[in-house]
């Protein structure tokens, strides 16, 4: 494929700091003006995201490659090495520089002769949450975007924190790309120093500190992942434009744009988020796309151990995602064409497979996509189910009163067996599992058993459902808990259990949404507060959203425990004013009745025809 290449071109942000960026044109048009497409990236912007490949072509395309398909279709396609990052100068403070960044490349963008004044945005994850900080400046030019899985409408609320727990992600990702820096690349001993790290031997109840870290040999990775760590209340820290869109949502810039995600991703709850608060408030066309895939696996079928089918891919859907995303910019930035997304809302609604175990020996969860006018779906109506003493969840309450208990250990925490991660590796992984333990999971233990018979977890679940039910929404456990401890986390699972059957004998429990509190800020977010131990306080915990089709037969699960590991930290359970106390157990109680007694509120859905 022809085209011109303007190879790093280093523009100048406005403290002095010169980004590298490269510019690609069709042939001939180095004065002719264009729509532009940018995408900003710490990836390196020669290099090749692992998702950028379709079901026709199981090879991903390189970023260059995408960007001469884009300019032999008639764009400027622009692409750019975040600060500190490849060949762009300027140290590299994660996420916060973007806003500024992305503004002023917009304002270089438009001073150039091949761009004609119109300005699409994309890119995924980290080129998804640049895009979003950028478009709370409203910088001149921007006419239209495609976020796929980022752009923060809260990190502390879900990204980087969850419920006041930190998500252990950005420290294997710290890890990985202090190891890509170019400080590391030009100094041999702090490159020796990060791949020496086993970081397995790193993640447990303790924090790091400055100096005793993994990646202490790269000192400006450690500190932003310990200011991230450390910033543990609701402050100003993380209000700033790079990590809170919903903070800057009237400033946000009023274009059309696409918020794209996947129930199994970190940034499902960003999407929809940033999808309510925007559609809301702006005239442009606003949409949400959610499938079934990990983070930017949108031509895969599978995720984790679950399968969905041939029809659960985005190709299925719409084509490949270069195509999408062509005909997405022709018809904003050209006008030309259909708007090729004309609903509001896409969704992959997962679940009524056959159950079998397939082939590739991954379980037929199946599933199926359609429309909806608004998120959450105007029919959906949270339903209650009551929590009861003998492990039941119904829609009537308890007779009498109850509680069950069960002991978190902060030195031996429930594992995580997938769920909405990335950037995991090599102690988590994303998707659906049978809910069990096993040597392929971080923090299990023989004998391998199922998580629901730990005596760290307490299970309710329905009984054997007599018509499929369909959950859209989010989940919220409405609960009545105490505890022993000055602090400690309360999490939810929302779990589809399958029956025995011949190729599964012991049943099979799919995870399908998580939740997690940390018990100091179950008021507040900005102003923490001790528990007192032994008295009852009344909760609520919204799992991630989801859209899953639970079969006849099946019974719906929650799962409650006071871990999650390692996809969050460990709460030590002690009084986190008081320095250098040892973690100690925690006896933690979910207590029942017929009055004040925990529920689970669910978002169901009413069954379709056909």
């Amino acid at each position: 494929m022809t085209g011109v290449l303007i190879p790093n071109v280093m523009v100048p942000m406005r403290d002095g700091v010169r980004l590298a960026t490269d510019v690609y044109l069709p042939d001939g048009a180095i004065d002719a003006p264009l729509p532009v497409l940018l995408e900003r990236t710490p990836y390196d912007k020669r290099g090749t995201n692992h998702a950028d490949f379709s079901v026709a072509d199981e090879v991903p395309l390189s970023k260059p490659e995408i960007a001469r398909i884009f300019a032999a279709n008639g764009y400027a396609f622009v692409l750019q090495d975040c600060r500190g990052r490849y060949a762009s100068e300027g140290m590299f403070r994660k996420y916060l520089s973007e806003a500024e960044d992305g503004a002023d490349t917009l304002a270089w963008i438009m001073r150039q002769p091949w761009c004609n004044g119109r300005i699409g945005t994309l890119g995924l994850s980290y080129s998804a949450h640049v895009q979003a900080a950028l478009a709370t400046l409203d910088p001149p030019g921007l006419a239209a975007m495609f976020l796929d899985s980022g752009g923060f409408s809260s990190a502390y609320h879900s990204g980087i924190r969850q419920g006041g727990a930190y998500e252990l992600k950005q420290l294997t990702w710290a890890l990985k790309h202090a190891q890509l820096a170019p400080e590391t690349m030009a100094d041999p001993a702090r490159r020796a120093a990060l791949e020496a790290v086993d970081i397995r031997r790193w993640i447990g109840v303790e924090k790091w500190r400055p100096g005793h870290s993994p990646i202490s040999a790269a000192p400006e990775y450690e500190d932003f992942i310990l200011e991230q760590w450390n910033e543990e209340g609701f402050s100003d820290f993380w209000k700033q434009r790079g990590i809170y869109a919903r903070g800057w949502y009237d400033a946000f810039a009023d274009v059309p744009m696409v918020h794209m995600s996947s129930w199994y991703d970190p940034y499902a709850l960003t999407a929809v988020e940033n999808f309510v608060g925007l559609s809301q408030r702006k005239r442009g066309l606003v949409k949400l796309i959610m499938g079934p895939w990990t983070h930017g696996k949108r031509s895969l079928t599978w995720s984790g151990d679950a399968d969905f089918g041939p029809q659960s891919t985005l190709d299925h859907l719409f084509g490949d995602y270069v195509a999408l995303r062509r005909r997405w910019f022709d018809r904003h930035l050209k006008r030309e064409g259909a708007d090729p997304l004309p609903e509001p809302v896409y969704l992959f609604t997962m679940g009524g497979g056959s159950g079998r175990r397939l082939p590739s020996g991954r379980l037929d969860h199946g599933g199926r996509w359609r429309t909806a006018p608004a998120w959450p779906p105007p029919d959906m109506a949270m339903t209650p189910f009551h929590l009861h003493p003998d492990g039941g969840l119904r829609a009537q309450p308890p007779a009498a009163p109850g509680r069950r208990s069960f002991v978190h250990n902060p030195r031996h925490p429930v594992p995580t067996i997938g769920g909405a991660i990335a950037s995991g590796a090599p102690v988590m992984e994303a998707g659906g599992y049978d809910q069990r333990e096993a040597a392929a999971f971080f923090g299990a233990r023989e004998p391998w058993r199922p998580l629901a018979e730990r005596s760290d977890l307490l299970v309710f679940e329905t009984p054997a459902l007599d018509t499929d039910v369909e959950l859209t929404g989010q989940a919220v456990a409405d609960l009545f808990v105490s505890s022993t401890a000055a602090d400690t986390d309360i999490t939810i699972k929302i779990v589809d259990v399958y029956p025995p059957s011949a190729d599964y004998p012991d049943g099979y429990a799919l995870n399908i949404a998580h939740g997690i509190l940390r018990m100091r800020f179950r008021d507040s977010f900005e102003a923490p507060e001790p528990m007192e131990p032994g008295k009852v306080y009344r909760v609520r915990i919204a799992s991630f959203p989801m859209s899953n089709l639970f079969a006849k037969g099946h019974r719906i699960r929650v799962e409650i425990a006071g871990s999650n590991f390692p996809h969050f930290d460990i709460n030590p359970n002690v009084d986190w004013r008081v320095p250098g106390l040892s973690p100690v157990a925690a006896e933690n109680s979910v207590h029942l009745g017929p009055r004040a007694g925990s529920r689970l509120l669910l978002p169901v859905v009413p069954a379709r025809a056909g």
